[in-house]
């Protein structure tokens, strides 16, 4: 325990912190609000009205993108793990190819607010738009519940609170705070908020590369020497050798399938994400889309760089044994690292711009789930189409209000957890449920509403299953649930089976059917999707 009480005393100053956080805030809130004066119908507040440049929601996809995990879950994890924590990068980043190749454009031209206007298109309407909206709800969360829980751990850093109670105070103010962004800015409002957010990210970033490589007379080999030094130092991870696999995944073959698990997840993940497929709604042409995903790409890839001497910066200039005595575990490295390199400002800074990185994703998230459920469900379910924009916008804000608490309780349960391993979870939830359907709608004139069905409930239903009796829940030191086991399933990432497993579904389920489709339908579809000619009828009346 004395190290874990020299690590929380030697965090800066909490007046200090805290009120380069308000700053923030005050400012992000200004702009949301001058943001929100055309907020009235369902495509200003869903979509922006498709006002955005393709420089301009690039940035903001890197912001929705570049979450907490990103910065605090990856840094911590190459300082305590080395190369296999930069797997996470590597995932994150290589996905975008995915995404890039065979979601952005086809989907921007063929939908118009969320990813339920795509599957429901030349499918039966209602069922198919139930199960997008629930398989939307559920990725949402799992997000949120990361973000949350990077709430809690920053803030043990940022004000010196210890306690549980105390986290779970500052995780409300954080869903508050969400909940306020959401229903003053729209997707407009939240849209600046991302800009703003990535810009201040991505450029703490480069200022604590350029410091750390400095410190080191820009020599890597010096760097990762100095790491070494330091994890050969610590009896917990004497064995450790920074620059090879298997710190993390490695020894069993039970851990080697976890990690195919994990890598699997993280690279089909992105492309089913519905917070960043809405994002591509939000330009005015599939042009600006594709430019969009090469401007996310661009940033995110160079964000991850800077992870990678970060990580490996935490470890020789702050040490593992450190990082995982401070409140936040692993968590904690980048704001370790700010304070050694520039002290209490610095701290300040990188913890207020983390704070921000999760305020925006929140956001982002809660925007998406609330547009689905009111969108999808209410206006083209319960409603069945005769809903005005002006009832959507106000359920969508109801809703918003709702997932907020439910966000705030759940995000308290997982308060403590390593968050890049709770986004890999939400990584895995959307390509099981989302992407096998999106890929067969946008390439397979055949597949029709049962494989749609089959494929969404089956990935969806087989992930939380799994999910729910796997080590990340209980039966281990690390789980969520201490001191219960009613594991059975060996994985942690339930990837490698849930994912293929929804694709067979999706086959086996259109082929079992003699449903054929329309054939005029999946013609329109086609021609749509490849020249987007129509797309703002894509939904319907």
């Amino acid at each position: 325990m004395i190290t874990h009480l020299a690590a929380a005393e030697a965090v800066g100053n909490p007046a200090v912190n805290i009120s380069i956080f308000i700053a923030f805030v005050a400012v992000t809130m200004f702009v949301v609000i001058r943001a929100s004066r055309k907020n009235t119908s369902a495509s200003e507040f869903f979509t922006a009205g498709g006002g955005f440049s393709g420089p301009q929601n690039g940035v903001a996809i890197a912001g929705d993108y570049l979450s907490a995990a990103s910065f605090l879950g990856i840094a911590g994890a190459i300082a305590v793990y080395g190369y296999d924590g930069f797997l996470y990068s590597i995932g994150f980043l290589v996905a975008w190819l995915v995404a890039l190749l065979l979601v952005a454009e086809l989907l921007r031209n063929t939908g118009r607010f969320t990813m339920a206007d795509v599957l429901s298109f030349r499918l039966k309407e209602r069922p198919v738009r139930m199960a997008a909206a629930i398989s939307t709800l559920v990725v949402s969360l799992f997000y949120l519940l990361a973000q949350m829980a990077g709430a809690g751990g920053l803030v043990a850093l940022l004000l010196n609170i210890h306690d549980k109670t105390g986290q779970s105070i500052v995780i409300a103010v954080v869903g508050v705070l969400m909940i306020v962004y959401v229903l003053v800015g729209g997707m407009k409002g939240t849209t600046w908020v991302q800009i703003i957010k990535a810009v201040l990210l991505i450029a703490g970033a480069a200022i604590m590369t350029a410091i750390v490589l400095v410190k080191f007379d820009f020599n890597m080999s010096s760097l990762l020497g100095e790491a070494q030094n330091m994890i050969t130092g610590n009896e917990k991870t004497a064995t450790r050798d920074v620059l090879a696999p298997g710190a993390k995944y490695g020894g069993s073959t039970e851990s080697k399938i976890n990690f195919l698990s994990l890598g699997l997840a993280l690279v089909l993940g992105t492309a089913g994400l519905p917070h960043v497929l809405m994002r591509f709604y939000t330009v005015p042409t599939a042009k600006e889309a594709r430019r969009s995903v090469v401007w996310a790409i661009s940033l995110i890839g160079a964000f991850y760089l800077f992870t990678l001497v970060l990580g490996y910066g935490a470890a020789a200039l702050v040490g593992p044994e450190k990082i995982l005595g401070a409140a936040g575990g692993e968590n904690a490295a980048a704001p370790l690292l700010a304070l050694e390199l520039g002290g209490t400002v610095l701290m300040g800074i990188i913890s207020a711009v983390a704070f921000a990185t999760i305020l925006a994703v929140v956001a982002g998230l809660a925007i998406t789930a609330s547009a689905s459920f009111a969108h999808d469900i209410y206006a083209s379910v319960i409603k069945r189409g005769q809903a005005s924009e002006t009832d959507q916008v106000r359920v969508s804000r109801i809703t918003v209000v709702v997932l907020g608490i439910l966000s705030i309780i759940l995000g308290i349960l997982a308060n403590g957890q390593n968050i890049a391993f709770l986004v890999a979870l939400a990584f895995a939830v959307a390509a099981s449920a989302n992407l096998p359907t999106i890929v067969y709608s946008l390439y397979w004139r055949r597949f029709n509403t049962r494989g749609a069905l089959w494929s969404m409930y089956g990935g969806l239903i087989s992930c939380i299953v799994l999910i729910v009796f796997s080590p990340a829940v209980s039966g281990t030191a690390k789980s969520m649930i201490k001191g219960s086991d009613f594991h059975w399933f060996p994985l942690e990432n339930p990837g490698i089976v849930s994912i293929p497993l929804a694709f067979i579904l999706g086959i086996v389920g259109t082929l079992t059917s003699k449903d054929r489709g329309q054939p005029a339908k999946n013609a329109e579809m086609e021609v749509r999707s490849l020249t987007g000619v129509g797309a703002e009828g894509a939904v319907a009346h």
